[in-house]
C-alpha cells in the first residue's frame, strides 16, 4: 500500500519555514500536499504562556507525545483532528479534521526534538540563517502581521534566546539538509532578494552528484561552489549558491538534478513552474531568487526520489 512522503521543515521563529514551505507545495502541486505546523500543538495559550512564564519554544509547552502520535497516523495514510492554534489572536481554534495527500509538509519548531517524531520523516531539512537576519525577518512580520511593536518582537527574542540554543539549535543534527540563506558582503543585496544560499548536505539521505559542477570564474571567487566541511562535527558536502549567479550558471545546477530524476523536467520547464523561486521583496514586490529555486528543487528532488522506495 502507498503512503504519504511526509517532509520536516524545522527552525526557529521566523527563520523562513512557512516561505520555504509554500514554495515546495508550489512545485509539488498544491493538490497533492498536506501542510501541517507543529506550533499547532501549543499546551498554552499565549496570555498562559505569560501568566506561567515559559515560551513557546520550550518542550513542556507543547504536547510532543500528540504531535508524535498524529505524525504516525499521517504517516501510514490516516486522517487526523489536529489542533489549531492562531498566531494572530494567540489563541486556539476549533480542531480541523485533515487527510494526508501524496505529500505531507510538516513545518515548526521542534519536529525533531524527540526520536520519536524523528522516525516519521523520509527527508528533514533545518533553516539556519544568520541570527541577525532573523531577528530582521521576525520583527519584519511581526510587526507587520500580528500585531506587535519593534520594541516587543525585540524583548520577546531576548526572552526566548535560552530556550532557541537549548531545545530549537541542537534539532539542526537531525536534519537530512540544513539550509542557510544569507545576505553577501553588500549589504543592499538582503534588500533586494539577492540572498547567498548555503545548503549542507549530510550523508544520510542519496545527494544528486554535483562533483561535475561548472563554476565561472571572473578572476573573483565562483558563484557556485562546492566543497567539503564538518557540520557538528561530522563530514558533509557544503554547496553554496551566490544571489548574483545567473540563471545559465544555476541551470547547470538544476540539469543534475533534473536527469537523475525523470519526473522532475515539469518542475525544471520554467515555463510550466514560473512560481520556482519566488519571494517577496521588501516592498511587496515579487522577485526571482535563483538560490532558493535550486533549494526548492533539491528539496522536491528528495521528495520524489523516496516515492521510488514507497510507490
Amino acid at each position: 500500500m502507498s503512503r504519504p512522503i511526509i517532509l520536516g521543515i524545522v527552525g526557529d521563529s521566523a527563520a523562513g519555514k512557512t516561505t520555504l514551505t509554500k514554495g515546495i507545495a508550489q512545485v509539488l502541486g498544491p493538490e497533492n500536499v498536506t501542510i501541517i505546523c507543529t506550533d499547532d500543538y501549543h499546551r498554552y495559550d499565549r496570555k498562559q504562556r505569560a501568566e506561567i512564564g515559559i515560551t513557546a519554544l520550550h518542550p513542556n509547552c507543547n504536547y510532543l507525545d500528540i504531535m508524535q502520535q498524529q505524525l504516525s497516523l499521517l504517516r501510514t495514510g490516516q486522517p487526523i483532528l489536529k489542533p489549531i492554534y492562531s498566531h494572530h489572536s494567540g489563541t486556539f481554534e476549533a480542531p480541523e479534521y485533515i487527510k494526508p495527500n501524496k505529500y505531507v509538509i510538516v513545518e515548526g519548531l521542534l519536529g525533531y526534538s524527540t526520536r520519536g517524531t524523528r522516525e516519521n520523516f523520509d527527508v528533514k531539512v533545518y533553516l539556519a540563517p544568520p541570527e541577525d537576519l532573523r531577528a530582521t525577518w521576525k520583527i519584519k512580520r511581526d510587526t507587520q502581521k500580528r500585531g506587535y511593536t519593534e520594541e516587543q518582537v525585540r524583548k520577546e527574542l531576548e526572552k526566548r534566546e535560552p530556550d532557541s540554543e537549548d531545545f530549537i539549535r541542537p534539532q539542526r543534527q537531525w536534519s537530512d539538509i540544513v539550509v542557510s540563506f544569507y545576505p553577501g558582503s553588500n549589504e543592499s543585496e538582503e534588500t533586494n532578494g539577492h540572498l547567498n544560499v548555503r545548503l549542507v548536505l549530510r550523508p544520510t539521505i542519496p545527494h544528486p552528484d554535483f562533483t561535475d559542477i561548472v563554476t565561472y570564474t571572473n578572476g573573483g571567487k565562483p558563484p557556485i561552489r562546492l566543497g567539503l566541511d564538518r557540520d557538528m562535527g561530522k563530514p558533509v558536502d557544503v554547496l553554496e549558491v551566490d544571489g548574483h549567479a545567473t540563471l545559465e550558471q544555476v541551470n547547470k545546477l538544476e540539469q543534475i538534478i533534473c536527469q537523475d530524476m525523470p519526473n522532475l523536467k515539469n518542475v525544471c520547464d520554467r515555463d510550466s513552474n514560473p512560481e520556482l523561486g519566488k519571494v517577496a521583496g521588501t516592498t511587496g514586490e515579487i522577485l526571482q531568487s535563483y538560490p532558493l529555486a535550486l533549494t526548492q528543487l533539491l528539496i522536491t528532488y528528495h521528495m520524489l526520489k523516496a516515492t521510488q522506495f514507497y510507490p
